[in-house]
């Protein structure tokens, strides 16, 4: 900058320049932002991948093969089921069927955010930051963006703690070895319900009175049905029992309507 010029044309200048900078400083302070929304994730993925890693390794697995399973499926509790119709045989086809039909419902979170995000949810590298949209990083993603100026450096810095965490995980349990809970077996039969412990806790976050309403009758019916019946009847009767209840307490979600009121997103 020339020392003689004019002082408005250096404050102009100096304006410029900073300005410049402020968005990837701000990209930076969200992305660790977002890598600090994801340690509650953090906590619950690790012990579970490296349970991962043990069963692997138990099965034959390589270290390297344990942690190629998690660096490209990294699907929770479908990597058990990868892992089981590895090792017991079973064809290439019905191996790809079987994990798309468990994780169908993946394909709808990236729309499902978008919409809460509203017009603060731009899209410039969603192919990157939507591989790692879990159930438990969608639920983070929902109940945390209405509270904060949303952004792919929020997005990029949960998905990514989350998605180490369980690759690290899962190497350092395929390095223990197959016989690594052997003197703890109830530890490892615990590992099992921390996945879906963390997401219900997750989505209990975002439930209103309506909706937890909702979602006590259904468990209540899905319980007693299912200590009656059997486990399948108990879900499928508690998802009807669900679906009822849910109708019968709706309101309508008019313009006027306290619903409409908080669903509607600043611009």
């Amino acid at each position: 900058m020339d020392a003689h010029a004019p002082a408005a044309d250096r404050s102009a200048e100096t304006t410029t320049v900073v300005s410049a900078a402020v968005p990837s400083a701000s990209g930076r302070a969200r992305f660790l932002a977002g890598a600090r929304a994801g340690l509650p994730i953090v906590i619950g993925y690790f012990p579970i991948a490296v349970s991962f890693g043990v069963s692997a390794s138990k099965q034959g697995l390589s270290f390297m093969e344990a942690t190629f399973l998690s660096l490209v499926i990294y699907a929770g509790a479908s990597q058990f089921v990868a892992l089981a119709l590895i090792t017991s045989g079973a064809s290439l086809l019905l191996g790809v069927v079987s994990l798309l039909a468990m994780n169908t419902r993946h394909a709808f979170y990236g729309p499902a955010l978008h919409e809460q995000v509203g017009s603060n949810g731009r899209l410039r590298y969603a192919a990157l930051w939507s591989f790692g949209l879990t159930d438990e990083v969608f639920a983070t993603a929902v109940a945390q963006a209405p509270k904060l100026s949303w952004s792919e450096h929020w997005m990029a810095g949960l998905g990514l703690v989350s998605y180490l965490s369980w690759v690290g995980g899962t190497l350092v349990g395929s390095l223990l070895g197959g016989g690594a809970f052997t003197a703890y077996p109830l530890l490892d039969q615990a590992l099992a319900f921390m996945l879906p412990a963390l997401f219900i806790s997750l989505l209990a976050s975002l439930l209103t009175r309506r909706q937890t309403l909702t979602a006590v009758a259904a468990a209540v019916v899905c319980l007693v049905v299912a200590a009656l019946t059997g486990a399948t009847t108990g879900i499928l009767v508690g998802m009807v029992a669900g679906a009822v209840v849910a109708t019968i307490t709706a309101k309508p979600t008019g313009s006027g309507s306290p619903v409409a009121d908080t669903q509607r997103r600043p611009a």
